[in-house]
């Protein structure tokens, strides 16, 4: 399994056995958004089948005293996930916990569901988070995305597009920020990714429709990395 890559949209995958990974990125882009400052992060992922597509999985990224997050220096993602392969369509559903690691009262909740269509080398998937209005996030945040991916046949390369849209219901305008830096934006990118064996790597333009001073956490960039599966 590949690290996951948060400048876009990943696409959802399911083994037999315990995965892990670790990584490096130039940044922790995540809804368009930078987390890290625009600086590099190093990040793990585990995975844990239980059941026939169920699966408990924990990711963490250094964060180095993320400004977004209130000087958090590391984000921990945990929670379930399920994928469910019906013919050509992949169904998902998951549920994570964003504990802020040395940040006070940053944690929130959201759930996930997506459907995906597989045609050839293409998959085109159709995604939407929610986190329930919570006061660590000044209301409530709902991304829908569409993305598209691309395998180049005989290679390893895999192409993708994808674009976004965050809104949600605010009660907190300083806290909502965080998520929502100038309300209700769009998020978009394209990119190129790279697997052989164990190893992966990727490239992505990512950029939003957010505008003024948040810019330098939510304008264009290109966002590289690395990773190595375990």
């Amino acid at each position: 399994m590949a690290v996951l890559f948060s400048a876009g949209p990943a696409r959802a995958q399911y083994a037999d056995d315990l995965t892990a990974s670790i990584g490096v990125a130039s940044d922790e882009r995540r809804q368009g958004l930078s987390w890290s400052d625009g600086d590099p992060v190093v990040r793990g992922r585990l995975s844990v089948p239980v059941y026939e597509g169920l699966s408990l999985d924990g990711a963490t990224v250094a964060l180095w005293g993320s400004d977004r997050h209130d000087g958090a220096a590391a984000v921990v993602d945990v929670g379930p996930s399920y994928v469910r392969q019906i013919g050509a369509w992949r169904l998902t559903a998951d549920a994570r916990y964003h504990l802020f690691v040395g940040a006070s009262g940053q944690g929130y909740g959201e759930i996930g569901a997506g459907a995906g269509f597989l045609m050839g080398p293409i998959s085109v998937d159709l995604m939407g988070s929610y986190a329930p209005r919570q006061t660590s996030i000044g209301g409530d945040n709902l991304h829908l995305s569409a993305s598209a991916f691309v395998g180049v046949p005989g290679t390893p390369l895999t192409m993708s597009a994808w674009v976004g849209r965050s809104s949600g219901d605010v009660r907190n305008p300083a806290k909502a920020a965080r998520l929502r830096p100038d309300g209700t934006y769009w998020d978009h990118g394209v990119g190129v990714d790279y697997l052989k064996g164990c190893w992966s790597a990727g490239l992505r333009y990512v950029n939003s429709s957010i505008d003024g001073p948040s810019r330098r956490d939510a304008g264009a960039s290109m966002v590289g990395r690395v990773g190595l599966s375990l």
